[in-house]
């Protein structure tokens, strides 16, 4: 018996992939945007010693950090597994 999987059924993929590295772009921009808003009130408050509102800001440059970094990860993910379903 010789079964074999159509690979012609699931069509999109170059669509999905536009998709996805359009979404993931605008996290990334809004991360960076993030990243300046926060590292700016970060040092404002340090500055004049707002230590409460440093904290939290600091918190907001960690976030948009580890957002940006999910965010180019995401984009290799997506392209690696398109790539390998492809293969298979």
């Amino acid at each position: 018996m010789d079964i074999f999987p159509d690979f012609g059924a699931v069509g999109g993929a170059p669509e999905f992939r536009s998709i996805i590295g359009a979404l993931l772009t605008f996290v990334l921009i809004i991360a960076v945007l993030m990243l300046l808003i926060s590292a700016v009130t970060w040092a404002l408050a340090s500055a004049n010693g707002h230590f409460q509102i440093a904290t939290k800001a600091r918190i907001g440059v960690w976030v948009a950090c580890g957002a940006a970094a999910l965010a180019g990860v995401g984009v290799a993910w997506v392209n690696f597994l398109l790539d390998l379903g492809s293969r298979l």
